[in-house]
């Protein structure tokens, strides 16, 4: 199926623009910045040049895209909505994502990327004003789309300004509207990490089970290990910090008050899943996880890292990074920009697929409070 687009567009985080020109710039160079804001930027394809709906663009940077159909402008959403179903109206439509182009950064204020009231009465509006010729059937708006579907897209870059896309749903984060996860919690969350990590492990799809043990390093104050927990996890948290009251009640949970250099390799041999995020260099991080990942004492099957990008010229040495986490025997790495990560990125390792499951008879081996 060919599309009638010579233009993608691209969605990222407030801030990331300037990293995900770069990135594509090498990756595809052969495309043209035409449109950017913070947040929303779209590309021309030369010509001639031909993309399946399915494609994807290898990018770390871009939390979802799609084929680029133009804009609506107006100052009246209902003159808005009239715009959008002539753009595609020779698609396929089987889902209706709309959302807001990010106005800050992850975690800036109270802003959190992904679905709002406003972007949910808009596809409902685009979805009420589909034409009977074009087809008929109630078309769901704004929720995880199946595998393969056909998605109509609308990114609200400014009030009176929409620009409307379309692709079909291959990789998870292009089935999420935005391509940022729905995330509902079981409790009130002691930290945004804990919504982080939750976004890790939809997206790395990593094999974990209920009863493996994880070891997080730069645990406190406890996003992540509640994140853990509620998936009925141990988890081994490692932070000089104090851990939030609710974490440390838990029977599953053990705290070790220190950093992970102080401590002796064989602290680590029951872990499977290894965490890292601290407010640390990446080649710091890197350096606690492979002192602990390359000892014979140990045996982690896989990572979940947080790299910290304090200047995004850091972007150019993610390869680098990559080839170093390989280089402890971890064939299958992955890497993105989480859209509740703030400038940072995450990696996601395994060793290898057909490793068989821990299953520990007992929990974790470490019961002390601090050291």
């Amino acid at each position: 199926m060919s599309v009638p687009s010579q233009f993608l567009f691209t969605v990222c985080q407030h801030g990331a623009e300037d990293a995900l020109k770069a990135e594509l710039a090498t990756t595809w160079p052969d495309w043209r910045l035409s449109y950017s804001r913070p947040g929303f930027v779209t590309w021309k394809l030369p010509d001639g040049h031909k993309m399946t709906p399915e494609f994807d663009i290898r990018s770390v940077f871009a939390r979802t895209h799609g084929f680029s159909l133009g804009k609506v402008s107006g100052d009246i959403a209902s003159a808005l909505v009239e715009g959008v179903w002539p753009l595609a109206e020779s698609l396929p439509v089987d889902h209706i994502h709309v959302w807001q182009r990010d106005t800050a950064i992850p975690g800036d204020g109270d802003f959190q990327p992904g679905r709002t009231a406003l972007g949910d009465e808009i596809a409902a509006l685009i979805r009420d004003a589909r034409p009977e010729s074009v087809g008929k059937r109630q078309l769901p708006v704004n929720r995880t789309a199946r595998s393969g579907e056909a998605v109509l897209d609308c990114t609200l870059v400014e009030p009176n300004e929409w620009w409307i896309g379309w692709h079909r749903a291959a990789t998870l984060p292009t089935r999420w509207p935005g391509g940022v996860p729905l995330i509902e919690t079981e409790s009130e969350m002691i930290s945004r990490a804990y919504l982080k990590i939750s976004e890790a492990l939809r997206w790395s799809q990593l094999p974990m089970t209920k009863g493996d043990l994880c070891a997080e390093i730069g645990s406190a104050p406890g996003g992540s290990s509640q994140c853990l927990l509620e998936r009925g996890m141990y988890v081994l948290g490692v932070d000089p910090a104090e851990m939030d009251e609710q974490i440390l009640a838990n029977p599953n949970f053990a705290h070790i008050r220190a950093r992970a250099s102080d401590m002796k390799r064989s602290e680590f041999s029951n872990v499977r899943w290894l965490f890292a995020d601290s407010s640390v260099a990446p080649a710091h991080t890197l350096d606690s996880v492979e002192a602990i990942v390359a000892s014979d004492e140990t045996n982690v099957r896989g990572l979940v890292l947080t790299l910290k990008l304090s200047d995004w010229k850091l972007a150019t040495h993610i390869p680098e990074y990559l080839d170093r986490v390989r280089s402890w025997g971890y064939k299958y790495v992955r890497v993105r920009q989480l859209a509740f990560n703030r400038q940072e990125i995450c990696v996601c390792a395994l060793k290898n697929r057909s490793m068989k499951r821990f299953k520990p008879k007992r929990g974790p081996k470490h019961r002390r409070k601090g050291t």
